[in-house]
């Protein structure tokens, strides 16, 4: 029996329109980083981005359970001796709240080269429109 690779011309990408309202952090980045590496479909290649295009809007009515809100931080480096700046995750969530998002989904990417091409795929936005209507993304509900 042979293995089955899926080439350039077997690839089809979708596009799909995910609200974020009410929906636990975790368990969205987890489910989009699937979608967006191609794990759910049959033709999946662990070398290949075989993956959909995932539009996440109203990003900033994401919840967290317990008491991550005020207990988790995110770090940034400016470069410099003693530039270090952390966050909470209320803050980040008021000021960006797509980078809340793409952080916790670009961890569950790989760390390489199709990680970084896999996460362009990924569009999130604060509130609820999105400029990605020509492409025609069909809802995907993800309770």
């Amino acid at each position: 029996m042979k293995s089955f690779v899926a080439k350039k011309e077997d690839i089809s990408r979708d596009w799909f329109v995910v609200d974020a309202t009410d929906l636990i952090l975790g368990r969205l980045a987890s489910e989009v980083a699937r979608r967006l590496r191609g794990k759910h479909k049959a033709i999946f290649t662990p070398n290949m981005d075989t993956g959909d295009f995932i539009i996440v809007v109203n990003a900033d009515k994401i919840r967290l359970t317990g008491r991550k809100m005020d207990q988790k931080l995110y770090h940034r480096h400016s470069g410099y001796p003693g530039g270090i700046t952390s966050v909470t995750a209320r803050r980040l969530l008021d000021t960006f709240p797509d980078r809340v998002l793409m952080g916790a989904v670009r961890g569950m990417l790989p760390k390489n080269r199709l990680g970084r091409q896999m996460i362009k795929k990924l569009k999130v936005y604060a509130g609820p429109e999105h400029p990605h209507q020509a492409q025609l993304p069909q809802p995907l509900s993800l309770s």
